[in-house]
């Protein structure tokens, strides 16, 4: 099932947390923020929209840390119903498409639900004073890979945060598969 987060609530302050990541060390998001900013970025390892747009999450992380813009991935599926989401197969998708970046596990969910996070993938992208102003697409590619000319829409308004501390006014939503929840004991 897609899902549909809601566009930017600009200002609205990062939540801290610390998180086990797929190179064995516990990584605390406040820590990575850059002095252009942090991208973080919910994804999974079985979703059609993440595989499809993983390459240029990649290429976009590199040229965004360029920008002093630091990137964080983090899983929060259950794993238990969607064993492709598990730790290990995290370690391996994060090696077949080269991430560069934390890659972390939200076992609990207590992060993803911190965000309101909803589908995947879904990005937060916070200045440097660690205050939303992207909450949007990647690109116009959806469960699909899109055109290799498609605008960069993350990166340019991530580039424009690094610059100036503020977002674009014009933001379009991110789309993918729902965050796999865990059934509530």
């Amino acid at each position: 099932m897609a899902g549909v987060p809601p566009l930017c609530d600009f200002g609205w302050k990062a939540i801290d947390a610390t998180l086990p990541g797929v190179d064995g060390k516990d990584t605390r998001l406040f820590d990575q923020v850059g002095p252009g900013g942090l991208l973080i970025a919910f994804i999974c390892n079985h979703c059609p929209y993440v595989k499809a747009i993983a390459p240029r999450l990649t290429r976009d992380a590199a040229d965004l840390a360029a920008l002093g813009v630091n990137v964080v991935a983090i899983n929060s599926n259950d794993a238990v119903n969607y064993p492709e989401d598990s730790f290990d197969n995290m370690k391996a998708f994060a090696a077949q498409h080269g991430f560069a970046f934390p890659y972390l596990y939200d076992e609990d969910q207590s992060v993803a639900r911190a965000y309101d996070a909803v589908c995947t993938p879904d990005f937060f992208g916070f200045n440097k004073d660690l205050e939303l102003q992207y909450r949007g697409r990647l690109d116009a590619s959806r469960a699909q890979p899109g055109p290799a000319d498609a605008r960069r829409d993350l990166y340019e308004a991530m580039k424009q945060v690094a610059q100036t501390g503020a977002g674009p006014a014009e933001q379009f939503a991110s789309m993918g598969c729902t965050i796999k929840w865990k059934d509530a004991a």
